[in-house]
């Protein structure tokens, strides 16, 4: 099973994560017993339910860029045309 990142990880819910640690550890259960087949299906399962998360981080991040626009064109180091 692959594990999301730490970063997603901590962008979810009480309830993302209670259902995520469920889930991946009824993969690793699986992987343990050789049932790889069934283990694909959960990791599917987990890939869903982490996408919110990652939503949450590229939000983030592109409020992140706004904000060190804004610093810029404030402090001058950037004109309000060169953003285009």
């Amino acid at each position: 099973m692959r594990h999301a990142s730490i970063q997603v990880r901590g962008l979810m819910t009480k309830e993302e994560m209670d259902r995520y640690n469920a889930m991946m550890e009824v993969g690793a259960y699986l992987e343990e017993q050789g049932r790889h087949d069934l283990a694909w299906h959960v990791q599917h399962e987990v890939d869903i339910l982490i996408l919110p998360a990652i939503e949450r981080l590229k939000e983030k991040g592109r409020e992140r860029d706004r904000e060190n626009l804004r610093y810029m064109i404030d402090n001058g180091l950037l004109d309000d045309d060169d953003d285009e």
